[in-house]
């Protein structure tokens, strides 16, 4: 007897497409190795750049971590004390900078001397001395001996030299942003035992009549940062405190905080 059709056996048939074979997160395994060698290589790097006597703190460290905790203070480790790279790329960035700015204020300094130079006529006998130093730019106002050539006798009334030289410093100077400085020096003539107003006053009243002047020429107020008087503590002469020169105005623009810093880690050795 023939079988009928449904009792026929039922064929399945798994067709496996050809396509990408799946990687799952091997990569990712490989990626790690490879960040995990780059960063060996550059600690190895760091670590040869570094004097003999950090190399050898960093090795008894990592032999004896408990043994080195006492000897270098809570929080602190022999690594922190050598130069790491963050630290040689910042003492790096702050001499680029300090580089810089020292080259924009010998700049300033030329130019400054350059419109004085144009004005001598009309500055007749008055002195500047322009200079960069290591405490920055500075300006000041001699007097010379020839009479009192930028305030009146005793008081901080200005006089013309004193008002045409400041106003084309201050021409100069608005194109920096450095923050100023004015001081005030007198001689060693006293008022008297029992003068109310001394050298002290008189000091601090012919540094703030600069501020002033500056500042009517074109200088933000918000870059003077201070106003000192000195009265005469702090002689240009020393030898002889009454010479005119004792008698000045200072414009001072110091190195910037980034500077002084990289100034004082190159001193260091940092």
């Amino acid at each position: 007897m023939a079988k009928s059709a449904d009792s026929r056996p039922i064929i399945i048939k798994k067709v496996v497409k050809a396509g990408h074979a799946h990687h799952g997160g091997s990569w990712k395994v490989a990626y790690a190795d490879f960040v995990t060698a780059m960063m060996a290589f550059f600690m190895v790097l760091w670590i040869v750049g570094m004097d003999d006597k950090t190399r050898q703190s960093i090795e008894g460290y990592f032999s004896n971590p408990a043994g080195y905790k006492k000897g270098y203070g809570s929080g602190m480790s022999p690594i922190s004390s050598g130069n790491s790279p963050a630290r040689i790329a910042t003492n790096q960035l702050k001499m680029i900078v300090h580089t810089a700015e020292q080259k924009a204020f010998s700049e300033t300094a030329d130019r400054i001397k350059a419109r004085l130079d144009s004005a001598k006529g009309a500055l007749g006998s008055a002195r500047f001395e322009v200079t960069v130093g290591d405490d920055g730019l500075r300006i000041e106002l001699l007097e010379s001996g020839q009479g009192d050539t930028f305030f009146e006798r005793g008081s901080a009334g200005m006089q013309p030299a004193a008002k045409l030289g400041l106003t084309l410093i201050a021409q100069e100077l608005v194109a920096l942003r450095n923050r100023i400085v004015v001081e005030g020096h007198t001689d060693a003539a006293t008022y008297g035992a029992n003068a109310s107003y001394t050298n002290w006053e008189l000091s601090a009243d012919r540094a703030n009549a600069a501020r002033r002047l500056l500042e009517g020429a074109g200088i933000a107020a918000a870059r003077v940062s201070e106003v000192r008087g000195y009265a005469d503590t702090k002689p240009r002469d020393l030898a002889n405190p009454m010479a005119p020169e004792n008698r000045r105005i200072s414009v001072l623009l110091p190195f910037s905080q980034l500077k002084t810093a990289a100034d004082s880690a190159a001193r260091h050795g940092d």
